[in-house]
């Protein structure tokens, strides 16, 4: 029921800009729980959210494990409840996996399309896990690169991905060579310090900065975050959440909701950077899409 991410879209612009209209927008959303389990290295995530737009009503569980080796169990592993927001009993238990590689990839999409510069033939994604995969999706979808390159920590991997996907996809053997002259640039990657320096990036080129969701983790450096006018999917979250944002000082230009609203410019001729940490309203609403089309089929 979510075979292209690109379906997500229409709701999905919609929640954003619904979310940075405040109560008007009548989206309730905490910023996430996160309980750490040190002893295992390893984090639980608890995201609510109620979008009175779209009358649904989910929470999120997430976890997310720094696996040091190469594991066969996924770094992030989720599951969706989708309530039913007039008398608060469970509809559906949701595959979170599906639903958060496709709706971090599809907003990642709904910032290049106004923040990339415009005649954008390079993209170059850092990191070749699931959102990397994700993300290749619905970029080549929605966009038409000239090249795509790829790197990751294990060269394995990233040759992996270059070979599993349909279109022609350069692997390269640094994040320098892989960043250089790219218009735009994915970092999806489980980094702790930083992967991508200012040094090394396109004067105008766009950057969807999706990985390091803890305060204390980066993967872009300060030069990047302060020379760069930067953009939040909320504030609160890239404040609390964020080692990009909060370990850099950078200073928030606007949140994409308000882009996407009209209120705040987009700026597509400067260097750009979206901070994704991932929203529990955008879980909403792409339960709701998948739960709909579902009840629809049967």
């Amino acid at each position: 029921h979510l075979h292209r991410a690109s379906l997500l879209l229409p709701a999905l612009e919609a929640a954003l800009a619904n979310f940075s209209a405040g109560a008007a927008g009548g989206v309730v959303q905490p910023v996430r729980t996160v309980v750490p389990v040190h002893r295992h290295g390893g984090f639980l995530g608890v995201m609510p959210a109620y979008s009175a737009a779209d009358d649904a009503l989910t929470t999120k569980l997430v976890t997310f494990y720094e696996h040091k080796k190469d594991s066969s169990v996924p770094s992030h592993q989720a599951t969706v409840l989708l309530l039913d927001p007039r008398n608060g009993s469970l509809k559906a238990v949701l595959d979170g996996n599906v639903i958060t590689a496709k709706r971090t990839a599809a907003v990642s999409a709904i910032a290049t399309k106004l923040l990339m510069p415009a005649f954008a033939e390079v993209l170059c994604i850092l990191g070749a896990g699931v959102q990397a995969y994700s993300h290749y999706d619905i970029f080549t979808e929605l966009f038409t690169f000239k090249e795509v390159r790829i790197w990751n920590r294990t060269k394995e991997k990233a040759v992996k991905f270059a070979n599993s996907v349909n279109g022609p996809v350069q692997v390269c053997s640094s994040a320098q060579e892989a960043v250089s002259g790219a218009d735009v640039i994915i970092t999806v990657t489980m980094a702790t310090t930083p992967i991508l320096f200012g040094d090394w990036v396109k004067p105008g080129a766009h950057i969807n900065a999706v990985g390091a969701s803890r305060p204390d983790w980066r993967e872009l450096d300060d030069e990047l975050m302060k020379n760069s006018v930067l953009f939040v999917d909320s504030r609160e979250a890239a404040l609390t959440e964020s080692g990009d944002v909060i370990l850099s000082g950078a200073e928030i230009f606007a949140e994409l909701g308000e882009v996407v609203k009209g209120t705040k410019p987009a700026l597509p001729e400067k260097t750009t950077v979206f901070k994704s940490l991932g929203m529990a309203v955008e879980d909403t609403v792409a339960a709701k899409f998948v739960y709909d089309s579902w009840s629809a089929g049967n």
